[in-house]
């Protein structure tokens, strides 16, 4: 028994020696094999990280630019509801002064000449204001008709001037900034040649 116990004993003796060896290198493949995970789990995270970051700073970027129009836009038309209702009051000072006929004027006491001419300088004095704040009278009268900046109040047939063409101005239109303020209220030639196509 003895002699089968020493065989046995060197040779499991071996055997486990050799076997120990395997079981380390399959232990450093599963390291390995958990590092290149791990490593990639890594990598993977990263790329979403960087990802995230980007689209972030494109986000705060886009955002600075929106408050930044926006405040521009605040001042350039801060002003708008207050130009409209201020239009209101110079469309009755043209009123008052139209409203005096011309032989009227011209033969007219010096009270009511100064009045009338207070009446007209109050009305330039006020559209220069609103120029200074960026609002700006529309000259449509012989352009072509342009529905971003005109509204149509009737047709004029005309057969000399040509088509959709603004012959008469009913009401002056203001822009403030880039934008319509008040479209011009105007009378437009219908009969004549078509105008060039722009």
């Amino acid at each position: 028994m003895t002699d089968e116990t020493n065989k046995n004993g060197p040779d499991a003796a071996a055997e486990a020696q050799t076997e120990a060896p395997m079981h380390e290198d399959t232990q450093e493949v599963d390291n390995d094999a958990q590092d290149l995970d791990m490593i990639a789990s890594l990598q993977a995270e990263n790329a979403e990280l960087r990802d995230r970051f980007l689209r972030l700073a494109a986000d705060m970027d886009n955002l600075r630019r929106r408050t930044e129009r926006d405040v521009k836009d605040a001042k350039a038309y801060a002003v708008t509801g207050f130009a409209r209702d201020m239009l209101a009051v110079s469309d009755n000072l043209r009123r008052a002064i139209d409203a005096v006929p011309a032989e009227a004027r011209a033969a007219a006491e010096a009270g009511l000449a100064a009045l009338i001419e207070g009446v007209e300088m109050t009305e330039r004095a006020m559209l220069s204001t609103l120029e200074r704040h960026g609002v700006k009278k529309i000259e449509p009268e012989g352009q072509k008709f342009d529905p971003n900046f005109h509204q149509a109040m009737f047709e004029v047939p005309n057969p000399d001037v040509p088509n959709n063409t603004v012959t008469q101005v009913v009401q002056a239109g203001y822009t403030i900034g880039e934008r319509v303020l008040r479209p011009a209220m105007v009378g437009v030639a219908k009969g004549g040649p078509k105008g060039e196509i722009a």
